[in-house]
Order: C-alpha cells, then sequence, then structure tokens
C-alpha cells in the first residue's frame, strides 16, 4: 500500500501512523518528497481494511499498489530517483557516460584508456576485475589487483569506478574499491547477492538478466529496495532473442517503458546488446534519444588483442567521435552530457 500524508505533517502524528503501520506487520518504507511524505506498508494482509488508516490523523490519502514491485512503482514514489556520488547525479539532467575496457588487463591499458575517455567526457571507469565467462577457460579477470588498479586510474583521472560484484564473498572487498556495484546479467537473479547488496551503502546498477521481463527485472531491484536502500539504477544490455545478426536483442523500448512504471534510473549498454563495433554507435545515439539517463560503452586501444569482447569495443577515436554525436542529440531532449 501507499500512504501519502498531509503536507506539514506533524512528527507525533507520521510516528503514530507508522507505529499502527508495523503492529499490523506491515514493513514501512519512507520517501519524502517536495511536496509530501509518502509511506510504502510492504506485506501481503489478506482482508486488510485499508479504512483503519485513512482515519489516522495526518493520512491524506491510502490506496494499494497493484504492482508486484512495490517500492520501484512510480506509484510509490512519482519523482525520478536521483543517484549523487560526489559531483555526479544519475537520473537527472545529465546523461552519465560510463566507459572503459570489458576486462582490466594490466596498469598501463587501464590509466591509457582512462586517460582517453575522460578527456573525451566520460564521468566513470568501467572495468571487469572478476569476469564471469561462459568458458572456465577463458580470462577471468585479475581479482583485487584488477580493483586497485580500476582505483588508481579513477583517482588519477578524476573519474567514479564501476565494477561487477559477482558473489556475496566479494561485496566488501569490492565497495572498498568501487563507487557503484554492478550485478551482471547472469546474477540478475541471485537474490542472496541481492539482499546482501541492500544491506550496504553503495549505489547499485542492476543489469537485465538474458533473457528477463521487465517486470523480472524490477523485481531484481525490489530486494534491494527492501533492504532500505533507494540508491539502485538498471541497466539494459539486451536480451536473448532468436536473432543471429547481433549478439543480443537491444530491447530499445524498455527505456520509456520502465520510466513510465518505475523511479529508477535506466543505463543503457549497446556494447554487450550488439556485440559488434559498428553497431555501437548508432544504438547508443537512439539510447540517448529514447530517454536512457546513462551509456556504458566498452573502449579498447587495441581491441584485436583485448582479453576479452575486443570486436564490441570502440576504439578512442570512435568514442571521441560518438560522444560529440551524443552531445547534440542530449540538447535537443532538454539534456546534456
Amino acid at each position: 500500500m501507499v500512504i501519502v500524508l498531509e503536507k506539514g505533517i506533524a512528527e507525533e502524528n507520521l510516528q503514530n501512523v507508522i507505529d499502527h503501520l508495523e503492529k499490523f506487520g506491515f514493513a514501512v518504507h519512507k520517501s519524502v518528497g517536495a511536496e509530501h511524505t509518502v509511506l510504502g506498508a510492504i506485506g501481503v494482509k489478506p482482508g486488510f481494511d485499508i479504512r483503519q488508516l485513512k482515519i489516522l490523523k495526518g493520512v491524506r490519502e491510502v490506496y494499494r499498489i497493484t504492482e508486484p514491485f512495490k517500492l520501484a512503482s512510480r506509484t510509490f514514489k512519482s519523482q525520478n530517483t536521483e543517484i549523487k556520488i560526489n559531483d555526479i547525479v544519475i537520473g537527472g539532467t545529465e546523461v552519465v557516460v560510463m566507459a572503459g575496457p570489458c576486462s582490466v588487463e594490466s596498469e598501463d591499458q587501464v590509466f591509457r584508456i582512462a586517460k582517453t575517455v575522460s578527456e573525451s567526457g566520460a564521468r566513470i571507469l568501467r572495468g571487469g576485475a572478476f569476469k564471469p565467462r561462459t568458458s572456465p577457460y577463458a580470462f577471468q579477470g585479475l581479482g583485487e589487483k584488477g580493483l586497485e588498479i580500476l582505483r588508481k586510474a579513477g583517482d588519477k583521472f578524476n573519474l567514479l569506478v564501476i565494477t561487477e560484484v559477482m558473489e556475496t564473498s566479494q561485496i566488501q572487498m569490492v565497495a572498498e574499491y568501487a563507487d557503484i556495484l554492478q550485478v551482471g546479467a547472469r546474477n540478475m537473479q541471485n537474490y542472496y547477492l541481492l539482499k546482501e547488496l541492500g544491506k550496504i551503502d553503495k549505489p547499485v546498477m542492476i543489469k537485465r538478466g538474458m533473457a528477463a521481463s521487465i517486470e523480472e527485472w524490477l523485481m531484481s531491484a525490489e530486494y534491494i529496495l527492501s533492504g532500505g536502500k533507494s540508491n539502485v539504477m538498471l541497466c539494459e544490455r539486451g536480451i536473448r532473442t532468436f536473432e543471429t545478426y547481433t549478439r543480443n536483442t537491444f530491447d530499445l523500448s524498455a527505456i520509456p517503458v520502465v520510466h513510465q512504471i518505475s523511479h529508477l534510473p535506466v543505463i543503457a549498454d549497446p556494447s554487450h546488446a550488439t556485440g559488434l563495433r559498428d553497431k555501437v554507435i548508432p544504438m547508443a545515439r537512439a539510447a540517448v534519444a529514447a530517454g536512457a539517463d546513462g551509456l556504458m560503452i566498452e573502449v579498447h586501444d587495441d581491441p584485436d588483442n583485448a582479453l576479452s569482447d575486443g570486436p564490441q569495443a570502440l576504439l578512442p577515436d570512435q568514442f571521441n567521435d560518438l560522444m560529440n554525436q551524443i552531445k547534440n542529440i542530449a540538447q535537443v531532449i532538454g539534456r546534456k552530457i
């Protein structure tokens, strides 16, 4: 349920409403907006009479949320969630670009790429220290050494760092180095991992599973939100279909759909979505036009010899061209890069 409170409600009346909800067995989540404070009451109570809440002092309206994703729903929070990290706001007017190599291969490699993406206007450095690979014989990442390299490069070139966490035992380690923790497509429904991520203060980005519906994707975000954290963003990275001309099928329509039904920021990853370098730039342009709050782009200065996903990585000059193009697109729709 959503309980909309009167503007300027007294603190004792607010606490009284919360006490009543908890007495009835609901978990309570508070959202403070510009005009009103809203309480989300989470829990299934068959036959519960909402009039028991409507009569309480300071309650303006009570209504049920029909979507299974309660806290991620626009019904619970009508204003867009803005995730603030230092001077960067994800979910605001700026389309935030995350760029870097698929995998951390060496310190020299990461520093070279971090320098070039920073100069082109990227705000966040991406790179994998732990790499979940289909083949057990493929490069699996440098582990904590890779995290150290990412942090050093981010600090040197004034970039935030985003990287993937694969299991619960890695959370604290990754959180020490990264500003944003990424949940990969294969882990979108690893609910134990999501529950643990709901206990930390770092922002989390959830990539859409390879065959996940939008509702399932939002339910994954719900696991983190139900832990009391609001700094969650979603990433559309393509879904698996019968099509073979691209690595995945980029569900561009997911961006406006999610924005309509949820308040969470949506990032687009055209690199993983298409898997082909020449398709990344047009799909990145389309994602900005569709309203994406950010882009995640793979960049490599020697993709032919990359240890993972070289065919989908842009060369530095291509990335620079893309940044110039999307600046113009963003301006047309009232946003900025």
